[in-house]
């Protein structure tokens, strides 16, 4: 995928359809059938796969995986009772 500056001007249909122009369906590696998300973010509409999305959030998370975030903040938790309890 190219992360260029295209810009090209869309118009809004009567039903609110907007026809992403080929070029940048193809730059964005869009295809027929995609899932894809919108949301409005600052005001601005943003579309992008939704496959991109769960990859992103995986490589966020990547480094949270095979660990318990629960069993280490309960031993967190208890290590600062334990210190509470001797003073």
């Amino acid at each position: 995928m190219e992360h260029s500056s295209q810009q090209q001007e869309v118009h809004l249909g009567t039903q609110g359809r907007v026809v992403i122009p080929a070029a940048l369906r193809r730059a964005l590696g869009f295809r027929a059938g995609d899932a894809l998300v919108a949301r409005n973010e600052d005001g601005r509409l943003i579309i992008e796969k939704a496959e991109i999305i769960k990859q992103r959030l995986k490589a966020r998370f990547a480094e949270v995986s095979g660990r318990s975030l629960s069993f280490e903040l309960m031993k967190e938790r208890r290590k600062e009772a334990k210190k509470e309890n001797q003073s």
